[in-house]
C-alpha cells in the first residue's frame, strides 16, 4: 500500500517529517487502520509501524509554489514521477490518496493501472472538517483489506 499526500505543509517541512502538524489526524487515522496507536509513538517508531503493515508514504507533488499550508494555495506544480515509482513496486496492491488534491493530481499521473486499486480518502488535515473524525476513520479503515 502506498499512501500519497499532496505536498507537505509548513510544519512538516520545518520538521522534515511527514504529517508533523499536531492537529493533522494522519497518525490517528493510519493507526486505526492498522490497529495500533501509532500517534503515541515517536516518529521513527511511527514509520516502522507503517512499514511493518506494508504502508509506504510519498507525495504527488515534487515541488510547487505555495503561501501557507493549504492545498488550495498550491501553484506551479511539478508532479512526482508516480508511474515510474509504481512500476518498481511489483507487490503494490493499492494506492491511497490523502485528500482531494492528492487524488486529482495522483490519478492524472497514474492513469488507469491494471491490478492496482486507487482509493480516495478524506483528507487527514485539520483544515478539512467537512466530515467528523469518526467518519474519516471509517473510510481509512477500508485500507485494511490491502495491508500486510
Amino acid at each position: 500500500m502506498l499512501i500519497l499526500g499532496s505536498l507537505p505543509g509548513e510544519a512538516s517541512l520545518a520538521a522534515a517529517r511527514y504529517y508533523a502538524h499536531p492537529q493533522n489526524e494522519f497518525w490517528r487515522l493510519t493507526g486505526g487502520a492498522i490497529g495500533q496507536d501509532v500517534a503515541a509513538l515517536d516518529y521513527p517508531a511511527r514509520l516502522a509501524a507503517l512499514d511493518a503493515a506494508g504502508i509506504g508514504l510519498w507525495d504527488v507533488v515534487g515541488s510547487a509554489r505555495r503561501a501557507g499550508s493549504l492545498d488550495t494555495a498550491i501553484r506551479e506544480i511539478a508532479a512526482n514521477p508516480l508511474a515510474d515509482l509504481v512500476a518498481t513496486l511489483p507487490q503494490l496492491r493499492a494506492v491511497a490518496f490523502n485528500g482531494g488534491t492528492a487524488a486529482r493530481i495522483g490519478r492524472r499521473q497514474l492513469g488507469r493501472p491494471v491490478d492496482l486499486a486507487l482509493i480516495d480518502l478524506p483528507s487527514s488535515s485539520a483544515a478539512y472538517c467537512r466530515i467528523p473524525f469518526a467518519q474519516k476513520q471509517e473510510r481509512w479503515d477500508e485500507l485494511r483489506i490491502f495491508l500486510a
